[in-house]
């Protein structure tokens, strides 16, 4: 038998924890992995180093669906990952198993768990293929702007309300620059900027 392992997180540096991280151990974990990260930064170092601790046989548990994963797209991809470290000599192997404790229904180790990540999958597909659509747009527009390639000449108020929109959407940086024509770097100075303009407001 497998072991099992609980995966917690929190969105900032003064956030705790410790409730995850009992009723993970509650639930059977005897190894946890604690990450500190916002739910849509791309590096989680934590998360990278639960993915590669996992073995075939293992079970992979969270207490809720949003401390995992940023989209349909990500949980998909994740769970994927998890079903290839299966045993390929054996044929009953199955890879590691993935349950959600606040959702039942969202157990790879049961028949109604694979059923429902089977429509995951197929939303997730359909989320890809949104994306690229999202791009394509972006691309159109640009030509239209008379853009070949390259950076824009300068930034505008669409782009910077644009920016705001996708993030919202929870789509990446690297999404984000691909569809409006700017370099991560941009990107990321605008965002900065709108959370500036945010914390102005709200004082």
């Amino acid at each position: 038998m497998g072991e099992i392992v609980g995966y917690c997180r929190v969105s900032s540096r003064s956030q705790d924890y410790q409730t995850q991280v009992d009723r993970l151990t509650a639930a059977g974990a005897t190894k946890i992995y604690k990450e500190k990260m916002s739910g849509l930064d791309d590096e989680r170092p934590e998360l990278a180093e639960c993915m590669r601790y996992l073995r075939d046989g293992d079970t992979l548990i969270i207490t809720k669906l949003d401390r995992l994963a940023r989209s349909t797209l990500h949980l998909h991809r994740i769970v994927a990952e998890l079903a290839g470290k299966r045993d390929k000599k054996n044929p009953e192997s199955t890879g590691v198993g993935f349950k959600v404790l606040d959702d039942p229904s969202l157990d790879t180790t049961s028949r109604t768990g694979k059923l429902v990540f089977g429509i995951l999958a197929s939303i997730a597909e359909f989320e890809t293929e949104i994306r690229r659509e999202r791009q394509m747009d972006g691309i159109a527009r640009a030509k239209a702007a008379g853009r070949t390639g390259g950076r824009p000449k300068r930034l505008t108020d669409d782009i910077e309300a644009r920016v705001a929109a996708l993030r919202a959407d929870k789509m990446s940086i690297r999404q984000i620059a691909a569809d409006i024509g700017f370099s991560k770097a941009t990107v990321q100075k605008i965002m900065e900027k709108q959370a500036g303009e945010a914390v102005a407001k709200a004082a």
